[in-house]
């Protein structure tokens, strides 16, 4: 993705912002949640990054950053991200063919609603002995045991992708079905509303032989570069929201009055949202050079430029939605006014999928590795 978008992915933002500006559902209950997700699914987004044939539209993580930006933009409650964004890119880089062929289809289509579950906040940098989740072999079939204590979307999943530890050591996948029997899931009171997660216990939970998506050694081998994707496609839904922060900053400043003046007229006002327009304009120039480095799901995953979309979109979420609350005034943190929400998805986004932190040490390790290889 340059930083000119295309025609096309012009239409596709013209037309997921239209829709979801007209489904905004964040302040919503959770009664129209499925009509919204069949709306989205009518629309064919869940295909947009699963191959054509497996019955998906077979674009790029471009577009599928374009549809989770306008996402972001909105708050949007629906499975869209822990499709798109999570289970997709993680069967298209471990699971077999076969499980692909099997699978996406109706992923694609919306008929099943999906998740994943690997350790602890789903960051790329888990081994096999982070993992939540056990498999031990029993005759033909597998045995899962263990409990995800946050799965994202868990309350309403038809079934999870679970990456267990594997009892002769490594790392597997397995498809699990919401209502297997050994599985119970309860929701979790959450506190950024707009991202439903649920605790699941399996005890005992028997899988036949087919459940096991992977061919031995791959998701050893493609777990970090899967959920890479998922936090590169993470930064875009925060880019969307950074920028929606500073659109309702700017109207309110406008609208407000003090002095006889708009408080927008205000320098210092002026000086603050500049500083907002500055994070966003960084985090969206480096979510484009990762787009760009890594425009599909094959091959080898440019690490610091995901590393740097993922630091800068987490850091200009929470600055914009922080300095969108105080901009507001008293008002910043009620109910009726948006920015308290946003900052609730900005505090769980920097959480997951791999903290700042951990990419800044990442790319150190990467970088000073390289060094060493050269001495």
């Amino acid at each position: 993705m340059s930083a000119v978008i295309t025609e096309e992915q012009q239409a596709l933002r013209d037309t997921a912002a239209a829709y979801l500006a007209g489904h905004a559902n964040a302040r919503d209950g959770r009664d129209g949640d499925m009509a919204l997700w069949q709306g989205i699914a009518g629309l064919g987004w869940p295909a947009v990054i699963v191959p054509e044939a497996c019955g998906g539209l077979g674009l790029g993580l471009a577009e599928a950053a374009v549809l989770l930006e306008e996402s972001g933009r909105q708050l949007t409650r629906s499975p869209l991200f822990s499709g798109v964004a999570l289970s997709h890119p993680l069967l298209l880089r471990c699971a077999t063919e076969v499980a692909c062929q099997r699978l996406l289809p109706a992923l694609a289509e919306g008929r099943l609603i999906s998740t994943v579950i690997a350790g602890p906040g789903l960051s790329p940098f888990v081994d096999a002995a982070g993992l939540e989740i056990r498999a031990r072999c029993d005759g033909a079939g597998w045995v899962l045991d263990g409990t995800a204590a946050q799965v994202l979307d868990g309350d309403t999943a038809d079934l999870a992708f679970v990456v267990a530890r594997l009892e002769e050591g490594g790392m597997g996948l397995f498809e699990l079905p919401a209502d297997s029997q050994g599985v119970s899931r309860r929701p979790l009171p959450a506190w950024d509303l707009s991202r439903p997660q649920a605790c699941w216990t399996l005890d005992g939970v028997r899988l036949a032989a087919e459940a096991r998506l992977d061919a031995p050694g791959t998701v050893d081998a493609g777990l970090s570069a899967a959920l890479a994707v998922t936090a590169l496609l993470l930064a875009a839904e925060q880019v969307g929201g950074a920028a929606r922060c500073i659109e309702l900053t700017v109207a309110y400043t406008r609208e407000r009055q003090q002095f006889g003046r708009p408080v927008a007229s205000f320098q210092a006002v002026k000086h603050r949202c500049a500083e907002m327009m500055v994070k966003l304009e960084g985090a969206r120039s480096a979510l484009a050079g990762a787009l760009a480095a890594c425009p599909g799901l094959e091959g080898a995953l440019a690490l610091e430029e995901v590393a740097v979309a993922r630091v800068q979109a987490a850091g200009a979420y929470r600055f914009c939605a922080a300095e969108a609350i105080q901009l507001h005034g008293g008002v910043g943190f009620t109910w009726e006014y948006d920015p308290q929400l946003h900052f609730k998805r900005a505090q769980w986004g920097g959480q997951w999928f791999g903290t700042p932190d951990a990419w800044r040490d990442a790319v150190a390790d990467a970088l000073f590795g390289r060094r060493e290889e050269h001495e």
